[in-house]
């Protein structure tokens, strides 16, 4: 199966537009991916998921293993089926979870050992048990298990870690049996320019569905990220997808399919809607400030979102002040839909040439942008 079909470049920058092939769907590119962790996406419902656009969300399938657990996920007969999920679903390794939430007691080629952040059990990630893992959880789309390093890290920690990630890819393409599923790929390097470069050429001789860039969105400069991502980009394949890892900005989103970048994914839509942090396209809007509280306006006068052609700012500001969980599913609708109209409008550019111009004023309206009125 063909995993990826490039249907237009922009002729300014490297912005492309593509169609991810899935087993349940084709995904068209740019792409923004909610993340539903633990097989959900919190506060939203599959079926309003899919009313605001959502083609496709990232599961973890570290935290799928700490509970409920592939085993009872394959015997439910797969994530799709569990959660009721009928769009594609990509699945992170857990390799960043791995090392930025757990106690880890040991991590060498052949894998991690490592103790719950749950109760303290003991568990061991090799390339093969994350590969049988994401198998059985049934992803459209599944991810090798990487070593992340954090910001700053020594040249030496970046090396252990490109290294032992490219020990664990190969390992990772070996094990990996399904016809069904797509397997990407991650290229790591920290922040050395050298090391990227390194990490893509090997990460892509190897040969994957397509090529991720992980590591990066952890605390570095955002130039430095870019800079990262000009590094890497001309050694991964054009037809191919490409995807940036943790990144949810849509300043930092627009930056990146400038550079070339495919596929997205963060919390920071949703987690930021659940706090009262809302998108808009004249900045952001934080709603429970006292200037919206007799604001009969919706969010947005731009927005055709639910929440937007329904409600108020007033009424969603009373919602948050009164604690009500109807708030961060009405500010999670509105923010997700958000960033598929982002995506659309990038991609619709991308097609009729005018990406340029669209970037420079979608960059201008939201760089520090926060809405006061």
């Amino acid at each position: 199966m063909k995993s990826f079909t490039l249907v237009g470049q922009d002729e300014k920058t490297k912005a492309r537009a593509g169609i991810l092939h899935t087993v349940h769907g084709d995904i068209p590119t740019p792409v923004f991916m909610p993340v539903g962790t633990q097989g959900t996406v919190k506060a939203m419902a599959p079926d309003r998921l899919q009313a605001v656009g959502v083609k496709m969300l990232l599961g973890n399938s570290y935290h799928l293993h700490l509970r409920p657990g592939e085993d009872l996920i394959r015997e439910m007969g797969g994530l799709h089926r569990f959660m009721a999920w009928n769009g594609s679903i990509l699945t992170d390794s857990g390799g960043f979870q791995i090392f930025s939430l757990s106690d880890l007691v040991k991590i060498d080629d052949q894998g991690a050992l490592f103790r719950s952040h749950l109760d303290g059990s003991l568990h061991h990630f090799t390339p093969e048990i994350s590969m049988q893992i994401q198998q059985d959880i049934g992803a459209d789309v599944v991810m090798i298990l990487d070593q992340c390093v954090g910001y700053p890290a020594s040249d030496y920690q970046v090396r252990v870690s490109t290294d032992r990630t490219l020990v664990w890819a190969r390992k990772c393409r070996e094990a990996f049996q399904s016809e069904l599923q797509m397997l990407f790929g991650v290229v790591q390097g920290g922040t050395i320019p050298e090391l990227r470069k390194y990490s893509a050429k090997e990460t892509v001789k190897i040969g994957f569905d397509g090529y991720a860039i992980g590591g990066l969105s952890v605390g570095e400069p955002k130039p430095i990220m870019y800079s990262m991502i000009d590094a890497v980009e001309p050694y991964l394949p054009i037809s191919q997808a490409r995807y940036l890892m943790g990144v949810g900005s849509p300043e930092s989103i627009i930056a990146s399919v400038i550079r070339g970048i495919d596929m997205f994914d963060c919390v920071l839509p949703t987690r930021n809607a659940r706090n009262s942090a809302l998108l808009t396209w004249s900045g952001k809007m934080n709603i429970d400030r006292l200037e919206y509280s007799r604001d009969s306006n919706p969010i947005d006068l731009e927005c055709q979102c639910y929440t937007c052609q329904n409600f108020s700012r007033s009424y969603l500001r009373h919602l948050f002040k009164a604690g009500e969980i109807l708030a961060a599913e009405l500010a999670t609708i509105h923010n997700l839909f958000f960033m598929v109209e982002l995506m659309n409008r990038i991609r619709k550019a991308i097609l009729n040439g005018s990406f340029r111009d669209l970037s420079s004023d979608l960059l201008a309206r939201f760089q520090g942008q926060i809405v006061n009125s």
